[in-house]
């Protein structure tokens, strides 16, 4: 028997923690139970081998036992009769079992056997040991949902199906990228009469050329001829807000950053309070120069070097 790196399947490091196991696990037994992937042997194999590895690393004494031997320990493991994760009771083949799934806007989870691997895997009984309970809160589920710069900006009213159920949810100005919402009682149903989960929505902000956003603060290019740059001069450049115009200081360079405050974006639960708009001012030069302008220019050179 080959050697598994069980750290690697997972897709931890060797020194993550107990929490940082079991995050991942789920991930993976989410993306890869039969139940989602009937049919696919690949996802069935990942699946199976997903569980092995947590087997032993969610266990303290089996991996201790794995970081000693490290190749080693497979043999271990035959010597010491270990059959390893019970596949078949995860397997559906032959069973003939319908299986029904909810979206949740981003992930599907499955009801019946697919809840029952819920309860089996991540259960614990009072004794520490693995298995299912009796009653337990409905798990939370997550999803994602995109929205433009601007939607973030002014605010918005977003609507969505869940189960065959509208759902609308408001943002306010200045709603974040990764801000996480949470709609509780939408995650899968309770048992025993417990609750049901929640539906945790991470929102995600589209990009918005030429706007930057960093926290509260915009930042973008913004291009000014030769001739305002050197002798100053008003010019229009494009907020979130729409077209302005401001003024360009006299013998601004290229590249001079110019800071227009309040003009930003809104501060997140706070009333008439901004970020700022940072503007990069990017000279632009002339060109197609003619002969007389060569010429003005020739004297402009000489009349500085005197």
């Amino acid at each position: 028997m080959d050697f598994k790196d069980y750290y690697k399947i997972l897709g931890v490091s060797k020194t993550a923690t107990a929490d940082e196991i079991k995050k991942a696990y789920r991930k993976l037994a989410i993306k890869y139970h039969p139940d989602k992937n009937p049919g696919n042997k690949a996802a069935e194999e990942k699946f199976k081998e997903m569980n092995e590895a947590n087997d032993v690393l969610s266990d303290l004494e089996k991996r201790k036992k794995y970081d000693e031997l490290g190749s080693n320990y497979n043999s271990y493991q035959q010597q010491n009769g270990s059959e390893g994760f019970d596949w078949s009771k995860w397997s559906n083949s032959g069973q003939g079992r319908q299986h029904t799934q909810q979206s949740s806007g981003g992930e599907s989870f499955g009801e019946g056997d697919f809840s029952d691997f819920f309860e089996n895997i991540f259960g614990q009984t009072s004794g520490g040991r693995r298995g299912r309970t009796r009653s337990s809160k409905g798990s939370d589920h997550n999803a994602k949902f995109a929205i433009t710069l601007n939607e973030a900006y002014h605010g918005a009213s977003k609507e969505f199906s869940l189960s065959g159920k509208k759902i609308r949810i408001k943002l306010k100005p200045g709603t974040g990228n990764g801000q996480v919402i949470k709609l509780k009682g939408y995650g899968s149903s309770g048992s025993g009469g417990e609750s049901a989960g929640d539906l945790y929505i991470t929102i995600e902000i589209e990009d918005q050329p030429p706007f930057k956003r960093e926290g509260d603060d915009l930042y973008a290019d913004a291009s000014v001829d030769l001739y305002t740059a050197l002798l100053g001069g008003k010019t229009n450049i494009q907020t979130i807000k729409g077209p302005t115009r401001i003024t360009i200081p006299k013998e601004t360079e290229s590249g001079k950053v110019l800071r227009l405050k309040g003009l930003g974006m809104p501060v997140y639960g706070k009333e008439n309070e901004f970020g700022d708009y940072y503007v990069k001012i990017n000279v632009h030069f002339p060109k197609n120069l003619n002969a007389e302008e060569i010429q003005l220019f020739k004297s402009l050179e000489k009349l500085r070097s005197s």
